[in-house]
């Protein structure tokens, strides 16, 4: 397994394994539990969370939930289960010492 900054531009993840200050292109929405709501989905997509939309990862919580986002303009605060549902092709590896 290769270590998270060395990932390949192709890469595909879930956006929870997506590293700090890494940034993806969002490939798809999907429940990834039964424990999960089967409208999730439907409900990040209405914040912004589409197909073809760049997201960055800015920021984790000590245990790694919640994790804030960058999508375009806005900034957001995903639980561990809402950003499992969201897969993400690795655009761009994180970048040591960015702000």
């Amino acid at each position: 397994m290769e270590a998270p900054s060395t990932l390949r531009p192709a890469a595909r993840l879930t956006l929870t394994e997506l590293p700090l200050l890494g940034e993806g292109l969002i490939l798809g929405l999907s429940v990834q539990s039964d424990r999960v709501s089967a409208d999730l989905p439907e409900r990040l997509a209405e914040l912004g969370f589409l197909p073809g939309a760049r997201v960055r990862v800015l920021a984790r919580a000590l245990f790694g939930d919640p994790i804030a986002v960058r999508l375009g303009s806005g900034t957001f605060a995903l639980r561990r289960f809402e950003a499992d549902c969201i897969t993400v092709q690795v655009l761009a590896p994180p970048v040591c010492g960015a702000t």
